[in-house]
């Protein structure tokens, strides 16, 4: 286990003496080059064969125009900061990363077949071309599509799970932490008894939309756990253990993965993430149409964000989606400000990682739901001392060898209830760390709170005094106001950082958590709430039996009360007048304080020697310890 990348690469790198508000966007143009129009068919050729020649010298002219734009995206994009060492992401992986034992690097360096000039991706001939009416499925369906989570995935039946279980209510996708695939959580899972369709009587006016990339392989650092990491310990030991029974398949056994970038059932997580969201929210594009723009969705430099985004712009505009929307990039390095990614202009991210708050949580739980683990699987490695980190490491496996090769060998290792315990894991890590349990979640999401305030009520952030852009925030093109849909991509840790500050306090109510048991009905689930492609509809109502209009917060299909937040009232469809939660958002907003969070003096240790429930740090003139 290990703190959020985005925090630890501060470990890594000494202060910088940048101003901590520097402000600034990714250089270059969009997400890819535009590609030319195809030319328009002549009626009557005046040969057989001068069309096809003119068909072929105009696309051969549109490659060449579409690879020298790229370059001038591409190219100069890889001139921005260079990336830190630790990438963002969640915390779960290895320290120096030891490599995969086998790789399967494509495309080729060089391919010899390669001849671009021949393969236009356009040579005109289009056929017909209308759409017709768009979707509107939150509006007219009977019901609301389930999402299941991993329809190419493959896990092993209950029965062939370490004592076998046959309960049919047992999904092991649901018990991965942040490692799980996004599903639909269900009706009533968060304590209001409603679905994401509106009520009656109430339509859907605007949507803000904000998800999670999708799987990837694992990141480059664990302070515990790590695929990487005991790969290569194995191998430096490769002459010495011997695999026997259930651990007998490990000794043809290779580390395949890769490191950090998606895995091809994450592009198709985002591809399909955005198919839903163009077949439930399309009609919202009208509005567009009506006042002659187009959406601005945004994303981060990174290379497993910008790849998400477009993933997700191909499933929600189709191919190509040049001129249908634009992508805003905003980097993600050390020194920029950008509420997508907070921790890179908050110092004390850096202290709150260095302490390693969460891990002894992790430790001692895992000590506690393996040991049985550790006593059954290490008679069956010979050579090789056990440890209760490996076999953590080895569900760690499980889930990571799944989302990228489809299946693992590994899932077949553990029982029902320690996967039960991993998932609790999972819950402790991440509410110390990202969450209600630690003391920078607040601050780090109170950015993306300034902007959700400023598109809701149409109006300009008066102060930049957080992690808030205003090089991005304060252009009208690159952040509009007052657009009826907006997409924006980030992590996880700053999901939960964002749930966080906004007093979402039903996912609160069981803090701190507990090391020694799992509380029973919790309601912070990290499968839930942080999964890969995780989402959150932050969901504009207009309804004609409740005055004024409403919003909802929809997490993963799951509608969240709202009753933690001031003047936001018990009702059975987790609606609230907007007017009413902006005051509550704006409260919150004055009452947190970026400096003293991110660059005041204070100090916490790990574990329980100190607490929050709030997401927030000491007050000023605590004595910690």
């Amino acid at each position: 286990m290990a703190p959020p990348d985005e925090y630890k690469q501060y470990a890594a790198h000494p202060d910088s003496h940048a101003d901590p508000e520097q402000q600034a966007l990714l250089p270059g143009p969009g997400p890819g080059p535009d590609i030319p129009p195809p030319p328009a068919p002549r009626q009557r050729p005046k040969s057989a064969y001068a069309y096809p020649a003119l068909a072929f010298v105009a696309g051969a002219l549109a490659c060449l125009a579409a690879q020298l734009l790229f370059c001038a995206s591409g190219c100069f994009s890889r001139s921005s900061p260079a990336p830190s060492a630790y990438p963002t992401d969640a915390h779960v992986l290895a320290p120096p990363y030891a490599g995969s034992t086998q790789v399967h690097r494509f495309p080729p360096a060089s391919p010899s077949n390669a001849a671009p000039s021949l393969f236009p991706t356009s040579v005109g001939f289009a056929g017909i071309t209308p759409t017709g009416a768009e979707p509107a499925l939150v509006a007219t369906a009977p019901s609301y599509p389930v999402h299941t989570g991993a329809p190419q995935l493959v896990a092993p039946s209950p029965t062939k799970l370490r004592n076998g279980t046959s309960a049919e209510r047992f999904d092991l996708f649901k018990l991965w932490g942040n490692l799980s695939p996004w599903y639909s959580v269900g009706r009533g899972a968060f304590g209001v008894d409603a679905g994401p369709e509106p009520p009656e009587t109430c339509r859907v006016t605007g949507l803000h939309f904000l998800h999670r990339h999708g799987a990837r392989y694992p990141t480059s650092f664990a302070s515990y756990g790590g695929p990487a990491n005991f790969s290569g310990r194995l191998h430096e030991a490769a002459a010495g253990w011997n695999g026997t029974g259930d651990l007998e398949f490990m000794n043809e056994w290779t580390y395949k993965l890769g490191e950090e970038v998606l895995t091809p059932f994450g592009r198709q997580q985002l591809f399909d993430l955005g198919v839903s969201l163009r077949l439930k929210y399309g009609f919202l594009l009208e509005n567009f149409t009506a006042a002659n723009a187009i959406p601005v969705f945004r994303t981060e430099s990174q290379d497993r964000m910008l790849a998400s985004a477009l993933n997700f712009a191909v499933g929600f505009f189709g191919y190509p989606f040049e001129g249908q929307y634009q992508q805003s990039i905003t980097i993600e390095a050390d020194g920029f400000n950008n509420t997508l990614a907070p921790y890179k202009t908050c110092p004390n991210a850096r202290i709150a990682a260095k302490s390693d708050r969460a891990i002894p949580y992790v430790r001692e739980w895992a000590g506690i739901y393996l040991s049985d683990a550790l006593a059954r699987l290490q008679p069956q490695l010979k050579g090789y001392q056990l440890t209760v980190e490996d076999v953590y490491t080895l569900q760690q496996m499980c889930a990571y060898e799944t989302v990228a090769i489809g299946y693992s060998k590994f899932c077949e290792l553990f029982t029902e209830e320690e996967w039960e315990g991993f998932n609790y894991a999972m819950d402790l890590y991440f509410w110390y760390d990202s969450a209600f349990g630690s003391p920078v979640a607040k601050v780090q999401g109170i950015g993306y709170v300034q902007e959700l305030v400023a598109r809701l009520t149409h109006t300009p952030i008066p102060t930049h005094n957080s992690s808030t852009n205003a090089t991005l925030d304060d252009d009208p093109l690159m952040f509009p106001l007052g657009q009826s849909l907006y997409v924006d991509a980030t992590h996880e840790v700053v999901v939960l950082n964002v749930i966080t500050a906004l007093n979402l306090t039903s996912f609160a109510r069981d803090g701190p958590l507990p090391a020694d048991h799992i509380p029973p009905n919790r309601s912070f689930r990290v499968s839930q709430l942080a999964p890969f492609a995780t989402n959150v509809q932050f969901q504009l109502l207009s309804c004609a039996s409740t005055p004024g209009p409403q919003i909802r917060v929809i997490i993963n299909d799951g509608v969240v009360p709202l009753t933690g937040i001031r003047g936001c009232p018990a009702d059975k469809d987790g609606m609230c007048p907007v007017d009413a939660f902006v005051a509550a958002q704006k409260e919150i907003i004055g009452q947190t304080d970026w400096e003293w969070g991110c660059h005041g003096t204070w100090e916490v240790p790990a574990g329980p020697a100190w607490n929050t429930t709030t997401g927030e740090p000491p007050r000023r003139g605590e004595v910690v310890g």
